[in-house]
Order: structure tokens, then sequence, then C-alpha cells
């Protein structure tokens, strides 16, 4: 079966999402860690993109970057991970795969998700239940945020929200789920279709001027359907947040 084409970002920007075959770890101790952080450094100081966010939890990595020209995401992940695969292949005396599949690449726009994304990617370690703060834990970006570094590109964030602001957004869980889903994108023909036949044959336009409850119903139903906010904000004509929230 042929690979689905990757999505192409506006921007530049990709949220990147790769993990363990079988959720199996990909860090095993503190070395392992410092070794991906070492491979990446040295990937973005030769090919030059913008690394906005990342986060390494034991079974999977999630990578926020910004390419310089269109195809440098498959060279810096495909380098990334050979050279880390093989080394940790040695190290533990095992053979085979360690990524589960291949990583999974998301679109990434300047828009009012451009700062939960980050938060997002942050949270994880909370999430888990590894940290009550994030200052604690060591292989994000977070620190890098507060305490200042050469290797993450922060001053976009601080110029959309303020460092003041920022801090303040990770302080409470994030609602949203950025998990990358790496499917292909529907067209709009498609996405009208799927919500015709799933919802009674409304038309997805006529969804915005139905009474909050009704709306939010249905709303909720597109989501369980698998239509991204995204793509049904460009159907129905409503806003991502009424979306977000209903």
């Amino acid at each position: 079966m042929a690979r689905k084409a990757r999505q192409l970002s506006e921007s530049g920007f990709y949220h990147i999402m790769f993990r363990g075959i079988n959720h199996q770890n990909i860090f095993e101790e503190e070395e392992d860690f410092e070794y991906m952080l070492e491979i990446l450094k040295d990937l973005k100081l030769e090919l030059k993109f913008e690394l906005q966010a990342y986060c390494f939890m034991s079974n999977h990595v999630h990578l926020l970057l910004k390419e310089v020209k269109i195809g440098d995401v498959s060279n810096i992940l495909k380098r990334l991970l050979i050279k880390y695969v093989m080394k940790f292949n040695r190290k533990y005396q095992r053979s085979g795969a360690l990524i589960g599949s291949r990583y999974k690449s998301k679109a990434v726009e300047i828009d009012e998700y451009f700062i939960p994304l980050i938060v997002y990617i942050h949270q994880n370690p909370m999430r888990a239940g590894i940290v009550k703060n994030l200052i604690n834990y060591r292989y994000s970006s977070y620190r890098e945020y507060i305490h200042g570094g050469n290797f993450v590109d922060v001053q976009l964030a601080f110029d959309l929200i303020g460092k003041e602001n920022w801090i303040k957004v990770h302080e409470q869980l994030i609602e949203q789920n950025f998990e990358v889903e790496g499917r292909l994108k529907l067209t709009e023909e498609e996405i009208q279709r799927k919500i015709k036949k799933n919802i009674q044959n409304i038309e997805p336009q006529e969804i915005e001027s139905m009474e909050k409850a009704e709306r939010n119903l249905i709303l909720n139903q597109l989501k369980s359907l698998g239509l991204s906010i995204r793509e049904i904000e460009r159907a129905t004509g409503i806003s991502r947040g009424i979306i977000a929230k209903s």
C-alpha cells in the first residue's frame, strides 16, 4: 500500500510524533535521552531548522519544528531515527524495528492553536503523572523557555503572547487533544458528504442557526465521526472556539 502524502504546512511548521513499536520504551536510561538530544542539536546546527518545542517521554517523542525548505522534515527525521536506533540496538543487543510504523506529522499554522499545542507538548509528563511541576522534567523544552538557552527558538511564542502569559497558560492542564493522527486531509466535498450521511441529511450550513443545545449535540456527533475542529469549521462556518467547547 502506498504511503499517505504528507499534508503541507503554509507556515512550514509541523507537529511530529513517533513512538516505540508496540508502545515499548525507546529510552531506557538518562544516557539515551541525552543521546537523542545530542543528535537533534547537531542536526539543527547543520540543517538550520527552527525548533519551537520538544518533549521526550519513555516510549514516545513530540517535536514542533519549522523546516527551511519543503522536504526537510523527512530528512531530519530519517537521520535522527537511523542514528539513534542503530546505537540503541547495539547498546541493548537487540535487532529490528524500534519505532512503531513511520513517524507521524501534522501541518501547523500560526493561529490560536499554536500556543496551546506548545503547552500540550510540554504537559505530557504532567498528564502521565511523572511530575507535578513542569520545571522538574528534564527532557522537554519548557526549562529553556523559563531559564533561557540557545537551542530552542522561544522568541516567536513570546512575541505572540508574552513570557508572563506563556507561563500562566502552562499552569492549568490543557483540554485540547493534539495527538497526531497521520491521516489524509479530507476534501471539502468529502466533509460535506460525511456530515449529510451521518446527521440525517442536514445541510452543514444549517447547524449554525440551530438552538444551542441541539447545535452542540450535532457538533459533538461530528467530532465523534473523526472530523477535526478545523474541518467542521470549514464545513459549517461555526468558529473553532464554539466547536471546541461544544
